[in-house]
């Protein structure tokens, strides 16, 4: 005779599983056992509650999750985590992004437990940076393009089942409220009228040649501010572009450090060809520090830097962009003026920075040659798409152009 196995019922008379029972409070608890032999027990107030988290912790183990860690780990924890393996970043890539986290995540939404994070709270989360906090798209991007690997990083350890930050700046893109950066260049009578401006003025002549050699090769502000004479071949008439000057945040106070870099991509390394007006900035530079005298600043080992101040110390990005700011507004004030007078409609130019130069190379090489690789090549350009992009751009516009001006010449009645 063969005896049946009593079964264990609670208190109101349900059948318990095998590892769940009812404790003396009333409460259910259910344990297991992992395959690498560790215990996991959870607890709930009634049975119902029980068998939802029975099947999320027996499921999670199926798919080899550390439960108890992953509880306990908040997004800071999986950020410093993520951050401490990035042996590749370079230092001041590095203090950026951490500047970045620590500024708009560390402080509140990092502390959240990275198990209770879920798609709709990541993309509440962007929503609240763009709505509350005001932020530009493109420092939204730099956000998820840190937080996104971080939690992928939580998937291949086991930590999460799925990246809750999977397709969210999709969505958002998509959305009304989504501002895509505008890229911003001169028009060429803009350029023409702002070049002849510098060089009319006798306060802002001195920004010459380094705006000049800025519009004329389409080098990053800290690309161009690190140059040094070693890297000017006028023989050959090439620039070699192999390092930057860059700003790294220390601190939290905002103060930044200077150093000098190699580039990020192997695409930043670059020889820009000498177009006779960069020539001569070069020369009407060499003979300014011939009466001031040189560079005399050393950062990072490097010295010899083209662009020095009165008291021989490097240039800095925001004093360049300061300078352009100032003549901008000094020029469209003549303008409006000098237009009144002459009762005609007046060239103003738009608020810039040093950036635009670059893009506004961009575009001149776009409206003058349809080779798309070389255009890569002298920007420095890592991803072909980006140069793609700012060429329809361009092509678009000049088609726009041609039709308005073919407008009524085809069709003659």
């Amino acid at each position: 005779m063969t005896l049946k196995k009593a079964t264990r019922k609670d208190s109101k008379g349900y059948t318990l599983r095998t590892g769940e029972c009812q404790r003396k409070d009333g409460r259910y608890s259910f344990s297991c056992t992992d395959r690498y032999g560790k215990r996991h027990t959870i607890y709930a107030k009634n049975l119902v509650e029980m068998r939802e988290k029975e099947k999320e912790l027996l499921k999670d183990l199926a798919d080899d999750l550390d439960v108890n860690f992953a509880k306990k780990m908040t997004l800071n924890d999986l950020y410093d985590k993520y951050m401490s393996q990035k042996y590749d970043l370079k230092q001041s890539t590095k203090s950026n992004y951490m500047y970045m986290y620590d500024h708009f995540v560390r402080p509140d939404f990092g502390k959240r437990k990275i198990t209770e994070i879920r798609y709709s709270d990541v993309k509440q989360f962007y929503y609240s940076l763009i709505l509350e906090k005001k932020i530009k798209a493109n420092t939204l991007d730099n956000v998820h393009t840190q937080l996104h690997p971080a939690f992928q990083l939580a998937v291949r350890d086991g930590i999460l089942r799925t990246n809750p930050s999977d397709m969210v700046m999709a969505e958002i893109k998509k959305s009304h409220i989504w501002e895509k950066p505008k890229r911003r260049a001169l028009t060429i009578p803009q350029q023409k009228a702002f070049m002849q401006f510098l060089e009319d003025s006798s306060e802002y002549k001195g920004w010459l040649p380094i705006i000049t050699i800025l519009l004329g090769t389409g080098m990053r502000i800290g690309e161009c501010l690190g140059l040094r004479w070693e890297d000017v071949n006028f023989e050959k008439r090439f620039i070699s572009v192999n390092h930057n000057l860059s700003d790294r945040p220390v601190g939290e106070n905002g103060k930044t450090e200077r150093h000098i870099q190699t580039p990020k991509t192997e695409a930043g390394n670059r020889m820009i060809p000498i177009f006779d007006e960069v020539f001569d900035a070069f020369l009407l530079e060499y003979e300014l520090q011939k009466s001031i005298g040189f560079c005399k600043e050393e950062i990072d080992g490097y010295s010899g830097f083209i662009f020095s101040t009165y008291g021989g110390t490097l240039y800095s990005a925001t004093a360049v962009n300061r300078a352009i700011h100032r003549a901008t507004n000094a020029y469209n004030s003549i303008e409006e003026v000098a237009a009144k007078k002459e009762k005609r409609e007046p060239l103003l130019l738009p608020d810039f920075s040093a950036h635009s130069l670059r893009h506004t190379f961009c575009t001149r090489l776009c409206e003058v040659t349809s080779n798309v690789k070389y255009i890569q090549d002298i920007m420095g350009h890592a991803d072909f798409q980006t140069t793609m992009d700012i060429y329809a751009e361009v092509t678009q516009e000049k088609k726009t152009e041609i039709t308005e001006e073919l407008e009524g010449k085809l069709v003659i009645k």
